[in-house]
C-alpha cells in the first residue's frame, strides 16, 4: 500500500531530478550537480524514516 508520504518523497525526488536536468542543459553544470546530489540524500532519508516507523 502506498502512503501519501511516500508520493510526497518520490514527488520531492522528481522535482529535484527536474532541477538537476534544467539546470545542466542550460549550462549551469556546477548548479545541476550540486541539485544532484540531493536525490540520494531525500532517498536516504526516507529510508531511514521508514526503518524507524517499523519499529
Amino acid at each position: 500500500m502506498i502512503k501519501m508520504s511516500d508520493i510526497c518523497i518520490l514527488l520531492s525526488v522528481a522535482v529535484a531530478f527536474a532541477t538537476t536536468a534544467f539546470l545542466w542543459f542550460n549550462g549551469q553544470k556546477q548548479e545541476g550537480l550540486f541539485t544532484a546530489t540531493w536525490i540520494p540524500s531525500i532517498l536516504t532519508f526516507a529510508i531511514y524514516f521508514k526503518l524507524i516507523t517499523r519499529k
